[in-house]
């Protein structure tokens, strides 16, 4: 399913930009942002990545379990 902005406000948010093959996770209660390539382990990333907003608009939202899934 496409990402809704509205879930940014409802709790975490997971994203997979397959373009890219990258996975995102927006973390609420810090406003932290995550990145992870398939098959590699994630990393902090800025929120102004220009990578990370591509998969806001592009990408689809996934489940907790897909995002750590490879």
């Amino acid at each position: 399913m496409p990402v809704k902005l509205d879930a940014f406000t409802k709790g975490d948010v997971y994203i997979d930009y397959a373009f890219e093959n990258a996975k995102f996770r927006y973390e609420k209660q810090t406003e932290k942002v995550f990145r992870r390539f398939y098959g590699q382990a994630e990393v902090e990333i800025k929120p102004e990545s220009d990578l990370y907003n591509q998969g806001i608009l592009s990408g689809r939202q996934i489940t907790r379990d897909e995002y750590f899934a490879d």
